[in-house]
């Protein structure tokens, strides 16, 4: 199953209802810091 254009299109504008545009860029920092240490402890 892969998401199409539409779907990810409807996720992002929930997520930004969701959370308002000033929280995008904090969401986004945190997210990536916690794949980086998943991806540390992976190896």
């Amino acid at each position: 199953m892969s998401l199409g254009i539409t779907e990810i299109t409807l996720i992002l504008i929930v997520i930004l209802l969701l959370f308002g545009g000033k929280r995008i860029p904090e969401l986004a920092r945190a997210f990536g810091r916690a794949t980086a240490e998943y991806k540390k402890a992976k190896i």
